[in-house]
């Protein structure tokens, strides 16, 4: 049994909470910059913590063996700092994105101080032993809810967690589709519920590689459009595609107009288009006993309910 410590309360951190809980016999607790009844209610622990205050996050963090992380910037660099102070055994960063080596090596456009965090972990493993490894999953399912992710807790740092925020909008019945002429762009997915599965299987692991790799499907971006127009709407959108010379002036434009959040929404198509999001395989299937929900079961579902 070991104890864990969960930095951030979304949904993500939600469900690697439930997982712990009903899969496994390991204590855990939440650190929350503040209050949160409805966690609380649950029974579960919630631990407030100024992450400021390094002697705060290192008392917070004494005794703990692993960290999991949903918080970026200069919070997940005080915890990383604190966690290897009290020598914590493993830290799993906020990295629940694509694969760390398709991201630009400098001047990532979508970069929110993940590489600061990641070039972090590597200083404090040489110099403390502490391990990390990122579960880079793709594209979360949930960024095609009802909602959006915004509706399950998610994706609040992203600036695209809103309905209708990626590729698709289910109310207006449209989908901006990125195109390249010489070949598919298709994206990895896994929903963030079977995220959360594999997080918490790997607990148990005796080592851990600097990555894992998690898609429960990839998909042409086409097909996904397809997907949720018969399944969801029963009827055809507009489609627009556009190309990455389309893309570089409308960033420039939304930039130079100041539209911050036409500039992240547009930043995301770029990074879709240019295969960030894109990649075969996965390295955890053998540890759950259930396969990870396919897209189009997971889709019928979640709007089925909605």
């Amino acid at each position: 049994m070991i104890k864990i410590a969960l930095a951030g309360t979304s949904g993500l951190s939600q469900y690697i909470a439930h997982y712990i809980s009903t899969q496994t016999s390991h204590q855990f607790f939440f650190l929350s910059r503040t209050p949160n009844p409805g966690l609380t209610a649950k029974g579960w622990q919630v631990l407030p913590v100024n992450y400021d205050n390094l002697d705060d996050v290192r008392y917070k963090l004494v005794g703990v063996d692993t960290i999991i992380s949903t918080v970026t910037g200069p919070a997940q660099l005080s915890l990383i700092e604190a966690a290897a102070e009290v020598h914590v055994r493993r830290f799993v960063p906020s990295e629940f994105e694509g694969p760390l080596l398709q991201r630009p090596a400098t001047n990532d456009p979508l970069d929110r101080g993940q590489k600061s965090a990641m070039s972090l972990l590597s200083e404090k493993r040489d110099q403390y032993g502490m391990q990390f490894s990122a579960f880079s999953c793709g594209v979360f399912y949930e960024r095609f809810y009802p909602g959006g992710m915004a509706a399950l807790q998610l994706g609040a740092g992203t600036y695209i967690c809103g309905e209708g925020d990626y590729v698709v909008n289910v109310q207006q019945r449209t989908a901006i589709i990125p195109f390249h002429s010489s070949s598919d762009v298709c994206i990895s997915m896994t929903s963030a519920e079977d995220v959360a599965r594999y997080v918490v299987a790997a607990l148990d692991l005796p080592t851990w590689p600097d990555e894992f790799l998690l898609a429960a499907e990839r998909m042409k971006v086409d097909d996904i459009v397809t997907a949720i127009e018969y399944f969801v709407c029963g009827v055809e959108f507009q489609r627009q595609y556009v190309s990455e010379e389309f893309l570089t002036s409308a960033i420039s434009y939304a930039q130079s107009t100041g539209n911050t959040s036409e500039t992240w929404r547009l930043r995301h198509l770029m990074a879709t288009l240019q295969g960030r999001y894109d990649f075969p395989g996965a390295s955890l299937e053998q540890l759950i006993h259930d396969p990870p929900k396919q897209f189009v079961d997971w889709l019928v579902a979640a709007w089925c309910a909605a």
